[in-house]
């Protein structure tokens, strides 16, 4: 059944009255606090990069206790074991005699901090493979469905810094969103100076509660995408492989059909967001580089003379026209 206007309007209300609670958490940060919230409403798990002391990790237990949800917190480390990660049978007295019972493990939760995610080994980090796709894990033949909701928000460091492994692209390609936390202005220093005290946490009041926030996501998977919006994004799509477009050129892999998903669900949660019924180009432009940056491969030369894959993407939303050659019937533009 398609969202109507009542409902839009009033989960609108919802989502700022949550932007504003992470806005004292992070403050000078509002396009950063708007993708996580579209990540969020999309049921998508978020990669945020940034230098140490940005916040990353604030803004994500801001968000925990904004909206209620049990939280749990994974460091990671290049000795973390998988087993650390899911959790592992443990031998224990049943009144059957000695049994194996599984114990869970930090991942059984509801938003899932996995801090510094690029320090641990590849081993370690593809334990979230399953986890992150299907919501499930799967230890010694028993599988184990996890807690809904289920979100991995991960930070990471440049990979450029001491004691990092790059991520599995299997792995970056489970992340709806890859953001990237900046430093901050002269400004907003000034601010978190007079607000804050080193070694004092935020206060953060609850403004949502789980059941809340399943009824926004139900809606959001109900907003209207038009034809002509579907098919803008399967061309973007498309046109990050290789020979597809002029802007593919040093490209090696592209997008995968994930990213076209990923696309349209980030679109309908951003026209929820601005309170509309129908996602538009405009919510398609507005999350194209977070969706799509972490999945498109370079060519070692590429990378070479310094282009990046944001280059990439936001070259490719300036040549993949909003419309496909006309064709009698074709429907006109949605409302941004």
């Amino acid at each position: 059944m398609p969202a109507n206007e009542a409902q839009i309007q009033k989960h609108a209300e919802a989502i700022r009255k949550l932007r504003d609670s992470l806005g004292g958490v992070l403050f000078g940060q509002t396009e950063l606090i708007d993708l996580v919230l579209i990540g969020l409403l999309a049921r998508g798990h978020l990669l945020l990069e940034g230098l140490p002391g940005l916040g990353k990790t604030e803004l994500v237990k801001g968000l925990a206790k904004s909206l209620q949800l049990e939280t749990k917190r994974i460091q990671f480390t290049p000795d973390l074991l998988p087993g650390d990660i899911t959790g592992n049978p443990v031998l224990q007295e049943t009144s059957s005699g000695r049994q194996f019972v599984f114990q869970p493990g930090p991942l059984f939760a509801n938003i899932v901090l996995a801090d510094e995610i690029n320090r641990a080994s590849p081993k370690t980090q593809s334990a979230l493979l399953e986890a992150m796709q299907e919501r499930r894990v799967t230890v010694l033949g028993e599988t184990h469905v996890l807690p809904n909701p289920f979100f991995v928000l991960a930070t990471q460091n440049p990979i450029e810094l001491e004691g990092t492994y790059p991520l599995p692209e299997a792995q970056l390609d489970r992340f709806l969103f890859k953001l990237e936390v900046r430093r901050n202005s002269a400004e907003t220093l000034e601010q978190i100076v007079k607000h804050r005290e080193l070694g004092i946490e935020p206060r953060v009041d609850a403004v949502m509660d789980a059941a809340t926030l399943e009824e926004i996501t139900n809606t959001v998977r109900h907003i209207y995408l038009p034809d002509v919006v579907a098919n803008y994004i399967a061309r973007l799509v498309d046109g990050t492989h290789p020979g597809q477009s002029r802007t593919a050129q040093g490209i090696k892999f592209g997008a995968s059909p994930r990213a076209a998903l990923s696309l349209a669900a980030a679109s309908k949660a951003r026209a929820l967001i601005q309170g509309r019924i129908n996602a538009s180009f405009e919510d398609v432009k507005a999350v194209a580089i977070p969706v799509l940056q972490h999945r498109i491969i370079l060519e070692y030369h590429a990378r070479i003379d310094g282009l990046s894959t944001r280059q990439v993407v936001e070259a490719l939303l300036s040549e993949v026209p909003t419309q496909a050659l006309a064709t009698p019937g074709t429907l006109a533009e949605p409302a941004a």
